[in-house]
């Protein structure tokens, strides 16, 4: 396909900070953004030139989108792929494609995926009742962690089994199909995050390390302090889920690092990533520019770190201290626009960097 000339438009199904931070990517190479998504008063919806406010499963609405637009990404990965695959049935350039989509809204199907790509994971096991959790606890064994098979993010959807005593009723309070997982002894985590072009470059940022609270990302510092063989073996497993999928458009897997430096996927996410947040000053070209070049068939831009990195989320009242960030002249600070600073909720983040 042609690369898209800028003055084109560039389709986002979602309006969350991420839509929006790809909407300020777009404007920047030249080009409008329209947003479809099924919420009011969104934050991308208010920094883009058209927002469709209609149910993601509505076909009509969807089709008549696509005519407005030249391509269509995802900024969240819990867009139903039935979606993307009406989306394209009626013509539409889409990416990533409905593939990708699908495997990665469903644990279970994801962790099995990572497997047939030769790639490691915790012990899992699919979980459809009560009786089904017990069986799974007892070839797996404890401690392990019970997560719902789809949508869940950020915490959302997990429960903790430490004793047998939380297995207990823990599939009813789970509500869903789930599966479960194995805990993992490791040293850290990391992410690898990753772009393929339509002429099928890949581009890898630098491997960043992240720590968690509550379920959601706290602080993400790059480059991970990692061996040279972890990047080089991180770079080849995604580098084998891009091509597999003909995937265009930034991909992100997290890892978990072992003591003997072997990786364990623990998910990935077919979109742009918070871990990735620090490209935006950190390197050449920011995960959001390199997913509109990649969607919009441009070439790759080069994501060389410029500094190393610490990017820190503001969830919920801590972005009421934003003039206290704002007077740091060490401080990055991006807020979402979001209205109400709920416990939880990622309201923005700062990035600081330690020059060269």
């Amino acid at each position: 396909m042609s690369a898209l000339a800028p003055g084109g438009t560039i389709g986002i199904l979602g309006g969350g900070q991420l839509g929006r931070m790809l909407a300020h990517a777009a404007e920047q190479l030249g080009f409008d953004v329209a947003i479809y998504t099924d919420e009011q008063d969104s934050p991308a919806a208010r920094v883009s030139a058209l927002t469709v406010i209609a149910d993601y499963q509505d076909v009509e609405e969807l089709t008549a989108f696509a005519q407005r637009v030249d391509v269509i990404t995802t900024e969240f990965e819990n867009v139903p792929a039935q979606t993307a695959e009406a989306l394209i049935a009626g013509g539409a350039r889409v990416a990533p494609n409905p593939h990708a989509l699908a495997v990665a809204q469903d644990r279970f199907d994801e962790k099995s995926y990572f497997q047939s790509a030769g790639i490691d994971t915790p012990p899992f096991a699919a979980v459809s009742s009560q009786e089904e959790l017990e069986a799974a606890v007892a070839e797996i064994g404890l401690p392990a962690i019970l997560k719902t098979r789809r949508l869940g993010y950020d915490g959302r959807g997990q429960i903790r089994l430490l004793t047998s005593d939380d297995v207990a009723g823990a599939y009813g309070k789970l509500g869903a199909p789930g599966i479960l997982e194995g805990f993992c002894n490791f040293v850290c985590e990391i992410s690898i995050i990753a772009a393929r072009g339509q002429d099928g470059a890949i581009a890898y940022f630098d491997l960043c390390e992240n720590e968690h609270a509550g379920g959601i990302l706290s602080r993400t510092q790059a480059p991970a302090r990692v061996s040279e063989l972890v990047e080089v073996n991180a770079r080849e497993a995604i580098k084998r889920v891009l091509e597999a999928f003909d995937y265009v458009g930034v991909l992100t897997i997290e890892f978990f690092v072992m003591d003997d430096g072997s990786l364990v996927a623990n998910e990935m996410a077919p979109r742009v990533h918070n871990s990735g947040h620090w490209t935006i000053e950190g390197a050449l070209t920011s995960q959001f520019e390199q997913h509109i070049r990649a969607i919009a068939g441009w070439p790759l831009g080069p994501t060389t770190r410029v500094a190393d990195c610490e990017m820190f989320n503001l969830i919920g009242e801590q972005a009421l201290d934003w003039e206290k960030l704002a007077a740091d002249p060490n401080t990055r600070l991006h807020l979402y626009g979001k209205r109400d600073a709920r416990t939880g909720r990622k309201m923005g983040h700062v990035t600081k960097l330690k020059l060269r």
